[in-house]
């Protein structure tokens, strides 16, 4: 019988029947924003409403984790420990994620997480590889198997206006940088989502366009489960037919645009456009530094604060900040 994890803020427990051979021991965290909470695969019976549940601790949602954490059940005992929050970025993963994590001792480990920080007007690529390179550190220390994905571009997705779909899809590319680097230093398993033809599919998105439907859902852990397999890890993918086909309507996409897609683009149009507008002029010089703390550590053993140089959006080098400027 799979094993409760209690500090989590999601558990699932899986309950199996008794069996007449043992079986591995697997514990399973997985950590990041509203995508890992579920949201958008409502659990059969709940309300379709996204409105509610910032974690899966409700019960509201079940996405592609936990569509995972059962798959993996077939083969192992899972211990699986969701504890993703809507609306988390890279640093709310730090303070308020890994820790529980740690604690859970994962053998597997999900970090997906960047996209929300793409969205900001806080946004510091060295703050985001800092914190990012922090968590893979920390999460593979015990040797756990690190899950981490490529992003799409969600502007297209989303249908952004050309003057806010490209300064997000160059923010992605940072984002994709840094898990390039993770995934270099601390290896694991990787999915690229925009080599995945689901991303493409209108069906595979929630009503909000921003949430994968359970059709969504059900592809990402599908496409985990075949790394996860070529990792050597015994999981038979889940199906990939969602219990309930539900086609978004015209009027369900309409509302949408009314309540939620106006409303949002404001926000955003506040947080990107300012920079947007720079951007635009290729020629005009932005800061030649950013500074952020990195988890590396001096030759004395202690953390190293280093400055990640860049472009204002690449990070280009990362080096101790006494050799700059």
């Amino acid at each position: 019988m799979a094993a409760q994890c209690s500090r989590c803020a999601a558990t699932l427990r899986l309950v199996t029947a008794q069996r007449t051979t043992a079986r591995r021991y697997l514990r399973f965290a997985a950590l990041g924003d509203s995508t890992t909470v579920g949201v958008g695969d409502p659990m059969p019976g709940t309300p379709l409403g996204l409105g509610a549940g910032a974690t899966g601790q409700d019960g509201t949602w079940r996405g592609w984790a936990t569509l995972l954490a059962r798959a993996l059940d077939a083969s192992y005992d899972v211990s699986f420990c969701n504890l993703a929050v809507s609306g988390a970025t890279a640093r709310d993963v730090v303070e308020h994620q890994l820790t529980d994590a740690v604690d859970h001792h994962p053998d597997l480990v999900s970090l997906v997480v960047g996209l929300n920080d793409t969205m900001r007007s806080t946004w510091s690529p060295a703050q985001l590889r800092a914190d990012l390179l922090h968590a893979a550190d920390r999460l593979t220390a015990g040797g756990a198997l690190l899950m981490t994905a490529r992003f799409h571009d969600h502007g297209a997705v989303l249908g952004l206006p050309a003057f806010l779909r490209r300064p997000m899809q160059r923010r992605i590319e940072v984002v994709n940088a840094v898990y390039d680097e993770v995934h270099a230093a601390y290896g694991g398993v990787r999915v690229d989502l925009a080599t995945c033809a689901a991303v493409r599919d209108r069906a595979s998105w929630s009503v909000d366009r921003m949430h994968p439907s359970e059709r969504g859902h059900r592809a990402l852990a599908r496409c985990f489960a075949e790394e996860l397999t070529a990792a050597g890890l015994s999981v038979e993918p889940p199906r990939a037919e969602p219990d309930t086909d539900r086609v978004v309507t015209w009027r369900e996409d309409l509302g949408w645009v009314v309540t939620e897609a106006v409303p949002w683009m404001g926000r955003r149009v506040r947080d990107l456009g300012p920079w947007a507008a720079r951007a635009a002029w290729d020629r005009v010089p932005v800061p030649a530094g950013v500074r952020g703390r990195t988890p590396g550590r001096s030759a004395a053993g202690g953390e190293d604060d280093r400055v990640a140089v860049g472009d204002g959006d690449r990070v280009l080098a990362v080096r101790p900040a006494r050799a700059v400027g």
